[in-house]
């Protein structure tokens, strides 16, 4: 587990020093980089992202990762707008996304306060992400847009409505909530990540 090459893409968006952080916490010391053959070379890849999808995508389009994350085969996790920007298109500034899950990011109604910030529970939840992690655990999320749930889901949570708390498809993985600051549920998810 300890040594194997942890990429993180870096695009100037947000959380990456508290991704790298957690990861360091576990031993491993990732690699922030936007090299195309840094990032090819991973062993796992980590695309984070707090910010506007819009800008994001953009400056994802400067360095060509655009092209190259949807390409890549070796394990890969999106956090946050990561996984917002991994799916089809967002309603945020009416942005096209990376098209890796055919879905259709959301924004939530006004019903309650957005954006949806704080711990919240993760639900009905499938796959290796959560090996070990309970029903009703919770994790910390801070978002205005949302996935809907689809075929993709692995776990899910309820604010407003039933919306993906985490996708899969392939080797694409992602989590809306901040795996890097969900305390022990957060750890245990990265921890089944690097060993995928």
């Amino acid at each position: 587990m300890k040594d194997q090459k942890i990429v993180i893409i870096d695009y100037d968006a947000g959380n990456i020093q508290s991704v790298k952080y957690a990861f360091e916490r576990l031993g491993i010391t990732p690699v922030v980089s936007n090299d195309e053959e840094v990032i090819r070379s991973a062993d796992k890849v980590i695309f984070p992202g707090v910010g506007e999808a819009a800008w994001a995508m953009n400056s994802l389009r400067k360095n060509g990762l655009d092209q190259l994350i949807p390409q890549l085969t070796q394990p890969v996790l999106g956090i946050c707008l990561g996984m917002q920007l991994m799916c089809e298109s967002s309603e945020e500034s009416n942005t096209k996304g990376l098209g890796i899950f055919p879905l259709k990011v959301k924004r939530f109604t006004n019903e309650r306060k957005v954006p949806h910030m704080g711990w919240n529970q993760l639900e009905e939840l499938k796959g290796s992400l959560f090996k070990g992690v309970s029903e009703m655990e919770f994790a910390y999320f801070v978002h205005s847009y949302y996935v809907p749930s689809s075929s993709e889901t692995v776990a899910s949570c309820n604010y407003i409505l039933n919306f993906s708390a985490s996708l899969q498809k392939d080797n694409f993985y992602a989590c809306q909530f901040h795996p890097e600051k969900s305390g022990e549920v957060g750890v245990r998810i990265l921890e089944n990540f690097i060993n995928l």
